[in-house]
């Protein structure tokens, strides 16, 4: 069954996701989904994380992105485990288990996820398509022609700024920055800014690293609302590709839904390559 780990777990969880990444894999939960989500604080973070094990073994990780939203991935060698699927399904289609409430639900996982055709069997549709987008590091990355600075403690506060102003609804303070910051996550991940010729803050990005040799993720992107139109979606993407290459990634990973059409654009001409879309699971109300 489902378990909720303390803090400690809550490591062992990132620890275990940072070695399920590779090239070539699916879209899945990636370590620096946890540690964007750290931004909460330790406690909570724990509090929407979820591992299935089998004999001690971490098999499966869950993060209940919001109560109606599971994103989860597993193990790369149990995603067709059967007796593990099974285990998923019952936990996630029955509220009692505590992991999803009752209605309108939303679960994400890798496309090739046995767990995908047992939902289906109990009746969930697919929601939206989502695109994900790579960016091979092999090679240098261009220079992005704005100026970039990485974000440490002094610039917590600007980073928040240009976050609140990308992203509406977003609550982010410095004081998140330093409590997602304080995460183990964040020892491999970096905060950039760009700045216009004017000395604006114009875009922002954290990106995660998982390790040298494995794709690194950039969640999230944003450019100020005052500042769009001007390419600076592409600018700052192309320094968090570099900054991922210099953190020993092997590529750079960042996924968007396909109706945001900008987004999508954005990225391609930042040198992300689309691969093939994928969907969620849902179970209406």
């Amino acid at each position: 069954m489902a378990i909720m780990p303390d803090v400690d777990g809550l490591d062992e969880a990132v620890r275990a996701l940072g070695e399920w990444q590779h090239d070539g894999a699916p879209m899945q939960l990636h370590p620096g989904d946890l540690g964007w989500y750290r931004r909460f604080g330790a406690e909570k973070a724990a509090a929407a994380v979820r591992v299935w094990r089998r004999d001690g073994r971490i098999l499966a990780v869950g993060l209940l992105d919001g109560p109606e939203l599971l994103r989860l991935t597993t193990a790369p060698d149990v995603r067709r485990d059967e007796e593990l699927a099974r285990q998923l399904a019952e936990d996630i289609v029955e509220p009692s288990r505590g992991v999803l409430p009752a209605g309108r639900v939303n679960v994400e996982a890798p496309r090739d996820a046995l767990l995908h055709d047992l939902l289906a069997e109990a009746g969930w549709d697919v929601d939206e398509p989502w695109t994900p987008l790579c960016h091979d590091l092999a090679e240098p990355v261009p220079d992005p022609v704005l100026r970039i600075e990485v974000a440490g403690p002094a610039q917590a506060d600007v980073r928040a700024v240009v976050h609140r102003a990308s992203f509406g609804r977003s609550t982010f303070t410095a004081e998140s920055w330093h409590t997602m910051a304080a995460g183990p996550a964040y020892a491999d991940a970096r905060c950039l800014i760009a700045y216009n010729s004017r000395g604006a803050a114009v875009a922002a990005v954290t990106v995660w690293s998982a390790g040298a040799g494995r794709p690194g993720l950039l969640e999230p992107m944003g450019v100020h609302q005052d500042h769009r139109g001007h390419g600076y979606g592409r600018a700052i993407s192309v320094a968090a590709a570099a900054a991922l290459r210099q953190l020993g990634s092997s590529s750079a990973i960042v996924c968007t839904p396909s109706s945001n059409v900008g987004a999508v654009a954005t990225y391609a001409s930042a040198g992300f390559r689309p691969l093939p879309e994928v969907r969620d699971r849902y179970r209406d109300a």
